[in-house]
Order: structure tokens, then C-alpha cells, then sequence
């Protein structure tokens, strides 16, 4: 038997996954290191990571899961790398990291992006960039120049943490199209990397690495990356992409009008388009998705809620209930609406679909004598739900009609009152799915064959777990609605 391996590279862990190449069927999943990495801050608001430790991880999960399923390297005939996004990492002429990875969740390149869109102009970033410059990669390698110039000097090429991991098999450094637009260093009018970003933060252009093509050929393991990773030497790297643009994929969502839904600690929208519209782009991210191509410009807008699942997670561990079973049990025996209780869930910093504003978690119209933890559990998921509604109204406005909504089984979507409110509420089928981003990314090496309908059947035969249909009734959910964003007004009005 032939397996493809998918890597997924997360900032609390590594993911690997094992599928047979010719079902696409899962074998197995194993994640290093068993407790979550850690990161360093040695300000508020920084956060690095170190990419040798993810490359130790990798190692590390490739040799259990060739143990724990009784694989031989020769067995594994291609590599899918799903990895953080945003994230920078810089090499010298030698390929050594020149200092620790500026991550996703890093935040001191904002007043840099915030500069460059003002400087550069809101239209020009808006139609060629489809964002703002904001916090994304080239705005923290600018950081870089301005901070540690001594570091600067020293670098050969740039790379995003997944570019870094290819070239850790292979000693080929390389990257993707969809790679550099999450980077923000791609002019999608001009289908060509962004110089006038580049030349304006005063980048050279000879640190960005190759292109490849995000399906195909894009490197193979060399001799030292097979001695230090466990894989044969020649083993070819065959699909790398962010994990928003990854996951969309894991749900077969490659098509105008498909929605990837994430119901995690945060919360995430993924919507494809062809329309390079970008009305709301200091709310809503656009990247190219996995299949763009000059002739099909396909992009992923990125909504994201960080009020997530974290305050579902937040109520069980301050609520006296024993598991989000319970909770659950406990907000299915009130009514929708939850009886006038509505929770605003934005207690997880800065809200970029509230334009960045900070207003932390609310609770109103709270009556002592007749609500209880069922009414909090309930107006808490009814909370997140509408923020999702919230989140669709934005996507909508900018453009996107959504024909599908596909979703992984995690916990909020678990949830019957969180999956029912929300398919109501935007009146569209959501399709559940059993996946993950690593089983997604190890499918995905067989996409080089260009056979994506091979692809869609694969999941559709090994994943699908149910479709939660909007209710006929739908009064009751849009009187909580509009009760729930009139509260949010009141507060995004003060």
C-alpha cells in the first residue's frame, strides 16, 4: 500500500496524517509534541516561535506514525504541507534562521501596515494588494529593517513557516502565489509581486524566494532532510498553502459562492470569490485560494471572529457544569432567545469585523430572579451564532453569495442550537464534515494529477457526518437577532 503524508503546522502543535493514496482514505493522525508548544514574548503583543523546534516536531511525527502503522519510507510517495499563516522566517546565504519565526498573532508591525496604507493610499492598497499591508509578513519584515538592521543585512531570502519546512526536506527554497498574497506582497491587478509595496518599505526584491506552483512538483527530500526526517531521499513535495486556505480544502470548497466555516477558539468564515471586490478590506482578508491561476483569479475572503469557541470554553470552566454536553443539555431546555439574555461573546481582544474595537464580553438583560446558567449557556451560543450571522451580513455586503456552507466537526458546530441558529439565520444548508487540516493537506498531494472531482468524491465518501437545513420557523431566531445586534449597536455607538 502507498500513502501520501500531510503535515499541518499549528503554533500549539504539529500535526501529521497518513491517507492512502488511491481511496484518499485516513490512516491515522499524530501530533507533536503531546502539550502545546510554547511561544516568546519579550514584549507585550510579540510572539516567536522557533523553526528548528517545528522541524524537530515534524521528525519526531513522522518516525511515531511510521511506527504506530507499520510503514516503511519507501511507502510514502509524496508530501502535503499545510502550515501558520503569516508567519516570517529569515535565512542566511546558508539557509540558517537569522532569528526566531515573527508569528501570526505578533503584533508589533501594526503601526507599520497602518503607515504603509495611509502612505501608499487606501484605493491602490484596496484594488492591487486586496488589503491593507495591516500586520501580515512584509509589514513585520519592515519591522525587521527599521528594529535589527544587523539582522537585516544578513538575509538571503524570506519564507512563511511552510516555505521554511519544504526547504527542510528538500534544500530548495521556494514558495507559492497564495503563499505571498497572505504575506501581502502580491498585485493581484497586475498578477506579479507587489514592487511598489516592496519599494516603498524599501525591501529588496531578490529576498523573495521562487515561485511554484501550489499543486505539482515543487521540491524533493534530499539526502540530509531523509536522514534527519525518516522519509526517502527523492520523496517529491507536492501541495503547500496556508491553514484557512487549507482547511477550505479539507471541506472541498474551491468554487465561487462555497463558504469553509471554523468553529474553534476563534471563529472563521472563508468564502471563495472571483470578484476581486475588496469594499470591506480593513474587515475582511483576501488571499489567493489554493487553485488560483492568472485565467481562474479564485479568492479566499477571510472573516475572521476571535470571540470564538474561548467563550463557550471560558463559561465551562467558570460555570458549575461538568462538560459541554451538559451545557449544551442545559441551553436546549430554554427557548430561543433565551429568554431576552443575549451575551455579546468579543472578550478575546481587538474585533477586526468591529474595526479593531475592544468591547470584551457583555451580558444584558439579565433578570436575577428568573435566568440561570441554562439561560447564560443558551444566550452564549445564540451570541456566537449571530456573530457568525454578523460576520455573513459583512461578506455580503462585500460581494459574496454563498451557495454552500461546509464546515468541520468541531465543537461549536457540534452544537445543534450553534449549526441550527446560524443556517437559519443566513438561510443556507450547512454541510458537517469529519476532517482535519493534516488529512486535507496529505489528499491534497495527489491534486498534482489535476483531478479535483477524484478529490470532492474522496471526502464525500470518508468525511460526510450530516447537514444541519435553516428552520421553517424563523421569526423566533431573527426577533433574537436584531434584539442581540441592537445591544451591539448600543455599545459600538457609545
Amino acid at each position: 500500500m502507498n500513502y501520501h503524508l500531510g503535515l499541518d503546522i499549528g503554533s500549539s502543535s504539529i500535526k501529521a496524517a497518513l491517507v492512502e493514496v488511491e481511496s484518499g482514505k485516513s490512516i491515522g493522525v499524530v501530533q507533536e509534541p503531546k502539550h502545546e508548544m510554547g511561544m516568546f514574548a519579550l514584549k507585550n503583543g510579540w510572539a516567536e516561535q522557533e523553526p528548528k523546534d517545528w522541524w524537530l516536531h515534524i521528525c519526531n511525527a513522522i518516525q511515531s506514525l511510521k511506527k504506530q502503522y507499520n510503514i516503511s519510507k519507501t511507502q510514502i510517495k509524496g508530501i502535503g504541507i499545510s502550515y501558520q499563516m503569516h508567519g516570517l522566517v529569515l535565512v542566511d546565504i546558508n539557509g540558517k534562521p537569522l532569528r526566531k519565526s515573527i508569528i501570526w498573532c505578533d503584533s508589533r508591525a501594526v503601526a507599520i501596515g497602518n503607515n504603509a496604507f495611509q502612505n501608499i493610499g487606501e484605493e491602490k492598497c484596496a484594488s492591487q494588494l486586496l488589503n491593507s499591508p495591516a500586520n501580515f509578513t512584509a509589514s513585520k519584515l519592515k519591522w525587521v529593517k527599521e528594529n535589527e538592521s544587523d539582522i537585516y543585512n544578513q538575509i538571503y531570502k524570506f519564507m512563511l513557516p511552510g516555505d521554511f519546512i519544504a526547504y527542510k526536506f528538500s534544500n530548495k527554497i521556494n514558495t507559492t502565489i497564495s503563499g505571498l498574497s497572505e504575506g501581502i506582497f502580491w498585485d493581484f491587478k497586475n498578477d506579479k509581486i507587489a514592487d511598489f509595496l516592496l519599494e516603498h518599505y524599501g525591501i529588496d526584491a531578490s529576498l523573495v524566494p521562487d515561485i511554484v506552483k501550489t499543486f505539482g512538483m515543487q521540491s524533493v527530500v534530499d539526502q540530509k532532510g531523509a536522514e534527519e526526517s525518516g522519509l526517502a531521499a527523492g520523496t517529491p513535495i507536492l501541495y503547500r498553502a496556508g491553514d484557512q486556505p487549507n482547511n477550505a480544502l479539507s471541506l472541498n470548497v474551491f468554487h465561487p459562492g462555497e463558504v469553509a466555516a471554523t468553529g474553534g477558539t476563534s471563529g472563521v468564515f472563508y468564502a471563495v470569490t472571483n470578484n476581486l471586490s475588496s469594499k470591506e478590506n480593513t474587515r475582511v482578508n483576501n488571499f489567493a485560494h489554493v487553485n488560483y491561476s492568472s485565467q481562474n483569479q479564485n479568492v479566499g475572503k477571510l472573516l475572521n471572529i476571535n470571540g470564538a469557541g474561548i467563550q463557550y470554553r471560558w463559561l465551562l470552566n467558570n460555570l458549575d457544569v461538568s462538560s459541554y454536553e451538559d451545557m449544551n443539555n442545559l441551553a436546549s431546555e430554554i427557548s430561543i432567545g433565551s429568554d431576552g439574555v443575549s451575551l455579546i461573546p468579543f472578550g478575546n481582544g481587538a474585533e477586526r469585523i468591529l474595526n479593531n474595537k475592544e468591547i470584551g464580553t457583555r451580558v444584558v438583560n439579565i433578570n436575577l430572579n428568573n435566568h440561570h446558567k441554562g439561560h447564560l449557556c443558551r444566550a452564549a451560543l445564540e451570541g456566537i451564532a449571530f456573530s457568525f450571522v454578523y460576520g455573513m451580513e459583512i461578506l455580503t455586503s462585500d460581494g459574496i453569495k454563498p451557495k454552500v456552507i461546509r464546515a468541520g466537526n468541531d465543537n461549536l458546530f457540534r452544537s445543534e442550537i450553534f449549526a441550527n441558529t446560524v443556517a437559519t439565520l443566513i438561510d443556507q444548508e450547512i454541510e458537517i464534515y469529519n476532517t482535519t487540516g493534516a488529512i486535507g493537506a496529505a489528499r491534497a498531494a495527489n491534486l498534482h494529477t489535476g483531478d479535483f472531482a477524484s478529490f470532492s468524491k474522496t471526502i464525500m465518501n470518508n468525511d460526510y457526518v450530516m447537514t444541519f437545513t435553516p428552520s421553517k420557523e424563523k421569526q423566533p431566531y431573527l426577533e433574537a437577532y436584531n434584539n442581540w445586534k441592537k445591544e451591539l449597536e448600543l455599545i459600538l455607538n457609545k
